[in-house]
């Protein structure tokens, strides 16, 4: 109770006024996880090393109030279209019933992503590092300078970016970097690749009016590396379900043969499975009978949400982006190709897209924060339900106080761009507005970009998998220092993975060539610290990179630390990275919390 308290009324509201002020201002926001994340281990610094846990549970729900707090945006973009406004009660229940179905999809796909994947979600890693050395007397002995350099690095990188314009030209940024340095070279170098084969392609996709002269390579981009990623889950999809399909017919002997699953992993699927159903229904029911929107996109929207949790989260995973506007303009562009044009109905139905995708992935970012904790899943589902709850009423609170207090976030710069608007950009506004704009006008260029990338991600991953199944392929690769660095090229620029690569589609070239930096650092360290044999085994055998090989014996409940040693996955590339993130992170919320105090005197 004491850490639902901490975490609802005080930890959850600083992190959800900071996210929609960030939202209307700059256009995206950080979930507060580092903050409650700290300040949650300070609340539980008593218990101990199992303090750990407390926190967890504390930064998890503080983050499921940001995540839809945030969504305060879509509201503002009902008044910008001059909709009509729902009840207030209807667009509650509306947000909550989304949160609750997106935590299901969330949880649903742990299993995959999480345990079976392994994916290595940068900052659910940076979070659980300091839950861990904050809570545990012996590792924050060793870890705290690499942490605490790695925060101040982060800070000054984001201090530097905001006031110094040389600076913040480069695009540098201390989290990009940071996440590169824990995900490693090949994960971080593919979407370098991406970007460059963009920028190169640029001048061509101009020539044929896919882009305007001037515009970025990723305003086409994003489709492709969307759809990219949806190739490659198609296949591992596939071969999950062929797996699943044999082992059903030999569980009996599995059973007996393998370890009970530890209890803290231990979900009742079957009550999961009607979690997501019930809240489903909830949610087309809510969104018909009290919004009287059609049943046919709402269904659709639906439908979507489950397929693009998974591939947000895949991205989120990897690369440390959950690409959620990309999602909710794709969700438009499909709803046009299938006929809509009423705005209000893509608007409402693509709004599920967003906000179930901004907290499902945040569910499975806490998962893989809990999976090296070793927390108790069930326990830390339950309070991030506790926090959709209080988000679903911060969203629609947030959005009305916020454009009373300043009208200025009523305008729509969309229509009028001349407009002075000061800080309150509104950048996430203007592009749903932007696609909402386009319902009934699907280019067909748009839906040939969808379909090169899905071939690119289904050709791609069905290489990879038969090559990376090749014993002379893992031979090769093994055996030596040019084994190793032809597996390197392989998986990095002429074969790379793409769930990696299509993070080049999604940010600009610098943004991507920062991350790459922060891979190659990493690998850098690591190589001319580490055994040569520990080197090659960690990088060369991965299909999908550093990332899951270094990760595959991360810190569970059974984790043991011998003496002040560390656990794997806290390795000093690692600390540093995650300190970079949660730097960045800090600093971000804190210019939030400032703007909005300054604002309000």
């Amino acid at each position: 109770m004491l850490l639902a308290a901490v975490a609802i009324f005080i930890l959850g509201p600083l992190g959800g006024i900071a996210a929609a002020y960030m939202n209307f201002s700059l256009g995206f926001f950080v979930g507060g996880q580092v903050l409650a994340g700290i300040l949650g281990s300070a609340v539980t610094y008593g218990y101990g090393p199992e303090g750990k846990h407390g926190a967890n549970y504390m930064q998890t729900m503080a983050a499921s109030v940001a995540s839809l707090s945030a969504m305060a945006v879509l509201i503002q973009a009902m008044v910008w279209m001059k909709m009509p406004m729902p009840p207030v009660g209807p667009l509650v229940l509306f947000f909550c019933c989304i949160g609750m179905f997106g935590v299901g999809l969330g949880m649903l796909y742990t299993p995959i992503l999480v345990d079976r994947l392994k994916l290595e979600y940068p900052s659910g890693h940076a979070v659980a590092n300091i839950l861990r050395a904050l809570t545990d007397k012996r590792l924050l002995k060793n870890s705290i300078k690499q942490l605490g350099g790695g925060v101040g690095l982060g800070a000054l990188f984001a201090f530097m970016v905001e006031k110094v314009k040389v600076v913040g030209a480069t695009g540098i940024s201390g989290a990009t970097i940071g996440a590169g340095m824990v995900v490693g070279s090949r994960i971080a170098g593919a979407g370098l690749t991406m970007g460059l084969i963009g920028w190169a392609i640029t001048p061509y996709l101009v020539s044929i009016g896919w882009l305007q002269e001037g515009e970025p390579f990723r305003k086409i981009g994003f489709l492709i590396a969307l759809a990219m990623i949806l190739g490659a889950a198609l296949v591992d999809l596939t071969l999950i379900g062929v797996e699943a399909s044999r082992r059903l017919r030999t569980v009996a002997a599995e059973r007996a043969a393998q370890p009970e699953e530890p209890a803290w992993k231990q979900v009742n699927m079957g009550r999961l499975l009607a979690w997501v159903a019930f809240w489903g229904v909830s949610l087309v029911l809510v969104a018909t009978k009290l919004l009287g929107q059609p049943l046919g996109f709402i269904l659709f929207a639906v439908v979507l949400s489950a397929v693009f949790v998974l591939i947000n989260g895949i991205s989120c995973g990897i690369s440390d982006s959950n690409p959620i506007s990309s999602a909710f303009v794709i969700s438009v562009l499909l709803m046009s190709g299938l006929g809509l044009k009423d705005p209000t109905v893509g608007l409402m139905a693509a709004a599920i897209l967003l906000a179930s995708c901004s907290t499902g992935v945040d569910m499975q970012q806490d998962r893989s924060t809990g999976w090296r904790l070793g927390t108790n899943r069930v326990i830390q589902f339950r309070f991030q339900v506790v926090g959709i709850v209080m988000g679903a009423v911060l969203c629609v609170v947030l959005a009305n106080v916020f454009m009373k207090a300043y009208p200025v976030l009523t305008i729509d710069t969309f229509a009028h761009p001349e407009a002075k608007v000061d800080q309150w950009q509104s950048a996430m506004t203007f592009k749903f507005v932007g696609a909402l704009r386009d319902l009934g006008n699907l280019p067909p260029y748009k839906v040939t970009a969808l379909g090169i990338g899905l071939g690119i991600g289904l050709v791609t991953e069905v290489v990879r998998k038969v090559l990376h199944k090749s014993a002379r392929y893992k031979a090769f690769t093994h055996g030596s220092k040019g084994g190793f660095v032809t597996g390197w090229v392989m998986d990095t620029v002429l074969l790379p993975s793409p769930y990696a690569s299509s993070f080049g589609g999604f940010v600009e070239l610098a943004v991507a060539a920062w991350f790459a930096a922060g891979g190659a650092l990493s690998s850098a360290i690591n190589t001319l610290t580490e055994k040569p044999e520990k080197v090659l085994a960690a990088e060369g055998g991965s299909a999908e990179g550093e990332a899951k090989e270094q990760m595959a014996d991360a810190a569970g409940p059974k984790e043991k630390v011998e003496e002040d040693a560390l656990p794997e996955d806290m390795s000093s590339t690692s600390l540093v990275g995650g300190g970079l993130i949660a730097g960045e992170a800090l600093f971000a919320l804190a210019m939030g919390i400032y703007g909005l105090v300054a604002l309000v005197k």
